[in-house]
C-alpha cells in the first residue's frame, strides 16, 4: 500500500523553501522589463511582496540552472566557444548595468559564444527551459509573440554588450526537445525597454491598473494581486517608504532617505522592517489622504488613521489589513 504521506519527500521540499536565496534582487531586471504590467514591475522594484513558492517549485527552478549547464556543455561538444563566467572573474555570471539608470537597471547573462553552424558572430546566450504547452506556442509563433519577456530579456543584453545577435535555447521538460532561435538586435525595441525602464525606476506611485478587476486574466494569478487591489499592505522595508527615492548621483544609483542622517541608505538597511521612521507610499494605503506632516514624518488618512512616528507603525498597521 502507498504511503499516504512521504514525511521524506516533505522535508526534502521544506529544505528547498529554508535555504532559498535572498528575493530582493538590489536592481531591476531585465528579465522583468518586458512584462505586460508596469504597476506589478514596479512592486517587484519596491520589494512589495515576497514570492510565495513551495519547495516543489524551488526545486523545479533548480532543474531549469540545472539544464544551462547541460546545454553549455553541448555547445562546447559541438566545438562552439562559449563563456558562461565573467572572464575577469570566473566566480559570476556576465554582468551589465545600464548606464542611464546607474545600476538601478541590470542584468546578468546565461553566456556568450561563437562558432555555431549558422553563424561564426559573437552571440549573447539565453537558456530556458518549458512545459509543452509553451514550447508548442515556441515552435508555432516563435520567441518574440511567445514569450515576450524572453524577447525583452535578450534585446537589453544585446544592448549593454554590443553584440547584434542572441541564440534562445529553450528544453521541453516533457519530451527533453530542445528550440533554438536566433535573434537580432533592434535598437528602437532596446531603447523602449529602457525608458520603461526608468520611468518605472524614478516613479514615485505605482503605474496605472492593467484592470480594476483583480480575477480578470491578466491579474488572477500575479503575485501582487492583493496589494494592487488594497487587499493587503505590502512589506515594510525602505523601497516602501515614502521618505526613500531612488537617485542616480553621477552614473552610480543609489537610494535615498529624506529623514535619514546622511541620506544614503545602503543595501541592508534597505532590508530592514524595523524602522520606526517608516511610512508606506500614499498610493500603497489606497484610501484617501487628509494631512501629511513633514516635520513629523506623519500621514494622516480620511478615516483618521495616522502613519509614521508616534502613531501607527506601518507593521501595526499592515497587520491590521487582511481580508
Amino acid at each position: 500500500m502507498a504511503e499516504i504521506e512521504n514525511k521524506t519527500i516533505a522535508s526534502i521540499y521544506e529544505h528547498y523553501e529554508n535555504v532559498q536565496k535572498d528575493w530582493r534582487r538590489p536592481h531591476l531586471g531585465a528579465s522583468v522589463v518586458g512584462g505586460k504590467c508596469a504597476r506589478a514591475i514596479w512592486y517587484s522594484f519596491r520589494w512589495c511582496a515576497a514570492p510565495e513558492f513551495p519547495g516543489r517549485i524551488l526545486r523545479l527552478f533548480q532543474t531549469g540552472n540545472l539544464e544551462e549547464h547541460r546545454l553549455v556543455k553541448d555547445l562546447r561538444d559541438l566545438g562552439i566557444v562559449v563563456y558562461d563566467r565573467d572572464p575577469n572573474n570566473g566566480a559570476s555570471q556576465i554582468h551589465y548595468e545600464d548606464p542611464e539608470c546607474g545600476g538601478h537597471f541590470a542584468g546578468s547573462l546565461d553566456g556568450i559564444g561563437h562558432g555555431f553552424r549558422e553563424s561564426s558572430a559573437w552571440h549573447v546566450l539565453e537558456f530556458k527551459t518549458s512545459n509543452a504547452k509553451g514550447f508548442a506556442a515556441l515552435k508555432k509563433n516563435g520567441v518574440e509573440k511567445a514569450k515576450p519577456e524572453h524577447y525583452a530579456q535578450m534585446q537589453c543584453y544585446m544592448h549593454w554588450s554590443s553584440l547584434a545577435r542572441a541564440y534562445y535555447f529553450s528544453v521541453c521538460k516533457d519530451t527533453d526537445e530542445i528550440y533554438g532561435e536566433r535573434i537580432r538586435y533592434d535598437i528602437d525595441v532596446a531603447c523602449a525597454l529602457t525608458e520603461n525602464a526608468k520611468d518605472i525606476i524614478f516613479a514615485s506611485e505605482p503605474p496605472a491598473r492593467l484592470s480594476v478587476d483583480g480575477e480578470s486574466y491578466d491579474c488572477r494569478y500575479c503575485a501582487y494581486k492583493n496589494i494592487c487591489h488594497g487587499e493587503q499592505l505590502p512589506e515594510v522595508n525602505c523601497r516602501t517608504c515614502a521618505h526613500a527615492t531612488p537617485v542616480l548621483t553621477g552614473n552610480k544609483g543609489q537610494w535615498i532617505c529624506a529623514r535619514a542622517a546622511n541620506g544614503i541608505i545602503d543595501l541592508e538597511k534597505q532590508k530592514r522592517n524595523d524602522c520606526m521612521l517608516h511610512v508606506y507610499v500614499p498610493a500603497l494605503i489606497h484610501a484617501d489622504v487628509s494631512d501629511a506632516d513633514s516635520a513629523a514624518g506623519t500621514i494622516t488618512y480620511s478615516d483618521g488613521t495616522v502613519n509614521g512616528p508616534g502613531a501607527t507603525s506601518s507593521l501595526e498597521l499592515r497587520s491590521s489589513v487582511s481580508k
